[in-house]
């Protein structure tokens, strides 16, 4: 009795809800005819409240990015450009490590055909793409359009005519309608590092000495103060122009949405790490970066000319005379602000330029406070070679993305973390006076600034060191790699509780999962070893690019008494829905629930969690015995370390009975 009980427990459970299928998204495809020839096709999406779903341009190492296939016969048609999209969103996702773009509430993507045969009618589209909330479903949907009669409809899977496909390259930067990854919130944030940035610049050799000079300049050179303040404010707003100019400029060459790709770019990675090497040695004092003599030499002539015109020109000077010291700030900025994409580098010359110009306006309307500036002096280069040690930790940021795209390991988080406590460790002996640089005045002492900024950067050298031992380095969450991208990903010796269980040891189809727990990814073999031990099931539907799945791996099982539990009374079988290496060609299906055809080890789990357990969303879990019935309801995302405990035990004392 008490057998039929539980199962009719179970299966109100089941329909009530506990397995489902999710469809957050409800997609509506349609056609355009622009020619006798040209059609714009669309696929328009309606997102559920709280949904997202991850555009084209999400970075590799997040989550899963949307990809456009098209089904065609050659000849029949050609897919014009890239796809385009509607209005995103960008936010910094600190368990991948990447910025990560997405969709709310509505999605677009857009395509330009052209047709080819006059006797073709029809175009077939598959659009593959992640859709997550509190938990992740990778999801395909087939799309048929008819050229003849304009009609748009979503087909099955099994009506996809897969003779010959062509892929969007999701690797290539796509051209978006509307991308709205510059947000306020980021350019603000843009706007505020390039002001202070230019501050920086202001306490520079090249540039602090200018200010009195200037300012002196004007006041003394014109009619009344009235018309020195005037000229001095036209020279300020003159500098602002030619940042934003050159800002423009970079924009216009490089295209506002094409910008948006460089973070995740191998080789702009790499070229800007160069670049950032190179400018830190120029501010560290290894040679200087300057513009040609005959440009300074040609405008300074102009300069002389007088009116606005001269003072255009006399702006143009400082930046010009001012290159050796304000260049690699420029540079630098404008590869961070690039590598944002949209009118980021605009955005991020405004800020720099508006810092710059603001002390010599100032000064031109309170003369007086001249007498108070610092006298130049050894500080000047001090500044300046605080700057380059910055641009080269800075720089290893970009080496970092390039190893990540790649997945090659050579740049792992420790490596990373190595790297800046050499540099901040260097930092910090150099403003102790302890290191002595090219350029640098000799000195007996150290001033009371340079003593109390040397303690702040020997402070943050010693916060770095717990990091080489699993610290999870808060303060600089996104520098880094990710903690799963290192050596030992969750501690040195298992540092953070993982199980030091060598590798020898474990039992044919095994491997050490998160936090070093044993686990299975086939399932086969994960229920033949329970049956030999006698132990429940824990069946962890999951995905690489499950943003849900690492918090649960991360905050949850990390906890020391879920951890006793994966480690001792279940065997931990995980099976990843976005596996995508080929099953071999004699193991390939189509899928009787979904009509789909089953070709990725990926397919395989997905279409064995919605044919058996009628669910389609990550992470899922399910506690089964050795004949594989469920011993309590499956959950989904359960962050609260003690209910997933809870769930956790009850599943096993089923077992136990």
């Amino acid at each position: 009795m008490k057998k039929i009980l539980y199962v009719a427990l179970l299966l109100f459970a089941f329909v009530n809800g506990q397995a489902q299928i999710l469809n957050p998204v409800k997609w509506t495809p349609k056609i355009e005819k622009k020619s006798d020839a040209d059609f714009l096709i669309t696929v328009n999406g309606t997102i559920e409240t709280g949904w997202h779903v991850y555009s084209q341009f999400t970075p590799d190492g997040g989550p899963l990015p949307a990809e456009l296939i098209f089904h065609k016969k050659d000849g029949n048609y050609e897919v014009i450009g890239k796809a385009t999209e509607s209005e995103t969103k960008r936010e910094f996702n600190d368990i991948f490590g990447v910025d990560e773009i997405f969709f709310s509430n509505k999605v677009a993507f857009t395509q330009s055909i052209k047709n080819t045969n006059t006797e073709n009618e029809i175009i077939q589209i598959e659009l593959a793409y992640q859709v997550c909330k509190e938990n992740c479903i990778s999801e395909t949907k087939y799309f048929e359009f008819n050229l003849k009669t304009l009609e748009a409809k979503e087909i099955e899977a099994s009506a996809i005519n897969t003779q010959k496909t062509i892929k969007t390259d999701s690797k290539v930067p796509l051209v978006t309608e509307k991308d709205n990854s510059d947000s306020e919130t980021g350019l603000g944030t843009i706007f505020f590092i390039a002001f202070l940035s230019g501050f920086a610049a202001l306490l520079t050799p090249c540039v602090f000495p200018m200010i009195p000079m200037t300012v002196s300049f004007f006041t003394k050179q014109s009619k009344n103060r009235a018309k020195g303040i005037k000229n001095a404010i036209i020279y300020g707003l003159s500098i602002i122009l030619i940042y934003v100019f050159l800002g423009s400029v970079i924009t216009l060459i490089f295209g506002a949405d094409a910008l948006n790709a460089l973070s995740t770019n191998v080789w702009f990675n790499v070229v800007f790490f160069v670049l950032l090497v190179v400018f830190a040695s120029s501010f560290l004092g290894a040679f200087e970066i300057m513009l040609p003599n005959s440009w300074a030499n040609k405008v300074d002539q102009q300069a002389d000319r007088g009116g606005i015109i001269g003072i255009l020109f006399m702006a143009l000077a400082l930046a010009i005379v001012s290159f050796s010291c304000t260049g690699p700030i420029i540079g630098t900025l404008l590869v961070e602000a690039a590598s944002k994409g949209g009118i980021a580098p605009i955005v991020g010359m405004l800020g720099f330029s508006s810092a710059l110009a603001l002390p010599f306006m100032l000064f031109a309307l309170f003369p007086g406070w001249l007498n108070t500036l610092p006298k130049s002096g050894g500080w000047l280069n001090t500044v300046k070679v605080f700057l380059g040690f910055l641009e080269l930790a800075l720089a290893f940021k970009f080496l970092s993305n390039a190893d990540l795209v790649l997945q090659l390991h050579w740049f792992e988080r420790e490596i990373f973390l190595a790297v800046w406590i050499a540099i901040f460790g260097t930092l910090a002996l150099y403003l102790f006076g302890k290191i002595a640089l090219p350029h640098d005045s000799p000195t007996s002492s150290i001033s009371v600034g340079r003593l109390s900024i040397g303690l702040i950067v020997l402070s943050f050298t010693i916060y770095l060191i717990p990091g080489l031992w699993g610290a999870p380095l808060k303060l600089i969450s996104g520098f880094p790699p990710p903690m799963t991208y290192s050596e030992s990903p969750y501690g040195v010796g298992g540092a953070k509780g993982g199980n030091t269980i060598s590798t020898t040891v474990l039992p044919d189809g095994a491997h050490k999962g998160p936090h070093d727990i044993m686990a299975f990814t086939d399932y086969e073999k994960g229920l033949a070893y329970a049956k030999s031990v006698n132990k429940p099931i824990l069946l962890d539907f999951t995905g690489f690019a499950c943003v849900n799945c690492r918090k649960m791996e991360d905050y949850v099982w990390s906890d020391p008494k879920i951890l006793s539990i994966l480690n001792n009374e279940v065997v931990l079988i995980s099976l990843y829905v976005d596996d995508k290496r080929e099953l071999p060609e004699s193991e390939q299906y189509v899928s009787k629930e979904t009509g789909k055809t089953i070709k990725s080890i990926g397919n395989k789990w997905s279409d064995f969690q919605i044919t058996r357990y009628k669910a389609n969303a990550q992470p899922y879990y399910l506690i089964l015995d050795t004949k594989e019935n469920s011993l309590n309801k499956a959950v989904g995302y359960m962050p609260d370390v003690t209910e997933y405990e809870e769930w956790l035990q009850s599943g096993i004392q089923q077992f136990k009975k």
